[in-house]
């Protein structure tokens, strides 16, 4: 295709991303990830993974795109913020990871990628491709990062200059060639704010995540008890947790949302400690309907808000 032409392809491309709701745009030619294969592989090795079996799955396609969309030449990856216009009321609370504040992402962003799809194809004409949000083996945040969006942080989190980190990354994988933009610089520098602050000591080593200490991993991914070893150590996190996030200088930067599907449902905003702790499976559907809180069901919640629950008298008592 002719350099102009896929450049004009491009603009187009990027202005009704923008148009959609989405806030930066990045390509990277849709090519094996070299890098991230070695790093990868060892973190499997070492079961940093902990029970999140899928994430050894489909290995291969993790890595090369053209296996999840035959003839790939572009992986298009797009930012939507998410970060709250007012943070929920946590004092004396349990608290929630801020992306969980509204609706599921997923379903957010999945229809909004699929206009954009649709548009493509009818700018461009025969474009094959798929859409992904969080939802199949892609690496998402080393495409953003070959894309130019940002750089990966010491909490393995991409970071973007303008917008800190707060938001949800998603791709487009197509047989469209499109001119790439190049990634930017690693501007976390000597600070190690992330890894100082985790309460749960998840952030060993620089860029390295061993996700069976992480809080996020702790109250949602794992389907056990939570091992005593964490008692006192969660902060009252019972769904995600954003310690990493709100200590990293970079979110000094974050703005709010303007997505009004991410704005927190009245009734779980209105909720305290004692709401909480006496929560039933009834108001648990009705409140959580949408939310990305469901991914827990009720059992793995309430075993959530238990364990926070006894380590706070644990506190009180001493």
């Amino acid at each position: 295709m002719d350099v102009l032409k896929a450049d004009n392809y491009k603009q187009q491309i990027k202005q009704k991303a923008l148009e959609l709701g989405f806030e930066f745009f990045g390509v990277a030619k849709a090519e094996f990830l070299e890098e991230e294969a070695p790093r990868l592989e060892n973190w499997l090795n070492q079961q940093m993974h902990g029970q999140m079996a899928y994430m050894a799955n489909h290995f291969d396609k993790r890595l090369d795109p053209t296996l999840l969309v035959p003839g790939a030449k572009s992986v298009v990856t797009l930012m939507m913020n998410y970060f709250p216009q007012r943070v929920m009321d946590v004092s004396d609370n349990y608290k929630i990871a801020k992306y969980a504040y509204g609706k599921d992402y997923h379903f957010v962003i999945k229809d909004r990628l699929k206009s954009l799809m649709q548009f493509i194809q009818e700018t461009v004409g025969e474009v094959h491709g798929r859409v992904f949000v969080d939802s199949a083996p892609v690496m998402e945040r080393a495409w953003a990062k070959k894309s130019g969006m940002g750089w990966i942080g010491k909490n393995s989190l991409l970071l973007h200059k303008q917008r800190g980190s707060f938001f949800f990354l998603a791709e487009l994988i197509i047989d469209l060639d499109l001119p790439p933009d190049g990634p930017v610089k690693d501007y976390c520098g000597s600070c190690t704010r992330c890894m100082d602050t985790c309460p749960t000591e998840a952030i060993p080593q620089p860029y390295i995540v061993d996700a069976r200490k992480c809080i996020s991993y702790l109250t949602i991914e794992l389907k056990e008890q939570i091992p005593d070893t964490f008692e006192g150590k969660m902060q009252d996190w019972i769904f995600g947790c954003d310690i990493c996030q709100d200590v990293c200088p970079w979110n000094r930067f974050s703005k709010p949302h303007k997505v009004d599907e991410f704005l927190p449902a009245p009734d779980m905003d209105n909720l305290n400690r004692n709401d909480w702790q006496e929560l039933t499976e009834e108001i648990f559907r009705t409140i959580f309907k949408k939310s990305p809180v469901k991914r827990t069901k009720f059992e793995g919640l309430k075993r959530n808000i238990q364990f926070a629950a006894a380590a706070t008298q644990v506190v009180k008592g001493n």
